[in-house]
């Protein structure tokens, strides 16, 4: 039996990492594009991702679906720390927290996407990384934690992809790098480049996704919708 009145209710996204600053913006942004929203944030008595139990619990009772759904969770250090410099800074326990904020949690998300997405119909799967965790785009050196962190988190990422294509033809999973977003999380670190307000790069991220079809799934974009990788842009 349908539902005579599904096409007249709103489209719905789930925004983990909602009390961030590009967390919130995107929330705000998907809200104003007439989505029903729900806001999942460790500050506002969601789960922390780092206590995999009580993740699974709150993730339990959510049954979806949603049109869209944003991770929006990360840190680029652990609290009282920075990026590492050099190798010789590596912490191993540092760097467990980095892998279960910025890469378990995410991961935990992941495997409840198969049944949280419409398996008709458009759907987005977006996970917000980082443009450093781009193993051809890395230069540089340094912030070992967090490179890796995230570069295992665009596999994961990957392999969604590619398992979602199987059962969820129209979903679009993709990875996105925002850029330095201005808020919290960027705090005491001032790129060359400058930073962005959180409105803005929400702005930017959704105008990317809208642009990318189910071919491009397991791509890694920017905010400006080229690729990580070194490919086209999306929708060229």
């Amino acid at each position: 039996m349908t539902d005579s009145h599904a096409e007249d209710r709103p489209a719905t996204a789930l925004v983990i990492g909602a009390s961030g600053g590009i967390g919130a913006a995107l929330a705000d942004a998907l809200a104003a594009r007439g989505l029903s929203v729900t806001r999942l944030a460790r500050r506002e008595g969601g789960p922390d991702l780092r206590d995999p139990a009580a993740t699974e619990r709150a993730f339990a009772a959510l049954s979806g679906p949603f049109a869209q759904i944003w991770v929006a969770t990360g840190i680029l250090a652990p609290a009282g720390r920075r990026p590492e410099k050099a190798l010789r800074e590596i912490d191993a326990a540092a760097m467990a927290e980095m892998f279960a904020v910025n890469t378990i949690g995410p991961a935990l998300v992941l495997r409840h996407a198969p049944r949280w997405l419409p398996r008709r119909g458009r759907s987005l799967l977006a996970v917000l990384s980082a443009r450093v965790g781009s193993i051809g785009d890395n230069a540089l050196g340094g912030w070992h934690a967090y490179r890796a962190s995230k570069a295992a988190l665009n596999m994961l990422l990957k392999g969604a992809a590619i398992e979602l294509a199987r059962t969820h033809p129209q979903a679009v999973a993709v990875a996105l790098h925002p850029g330095t977003v201005d808020s919290p999380f960027t705090a005491g670190f001032s790129p060359a480049h400058g930073k962005l307000p959180p409105a803005e790069a929400a702005r930017r991220l959704l105008a990317v996704t809208e642009a990318l079809t189910p071919a491009d799934s397991g791509s890694f974009r920017d905010h400006r919708g080229r690729s990580c990788h070194g490919d086209a842009p999306a929708g060229s």
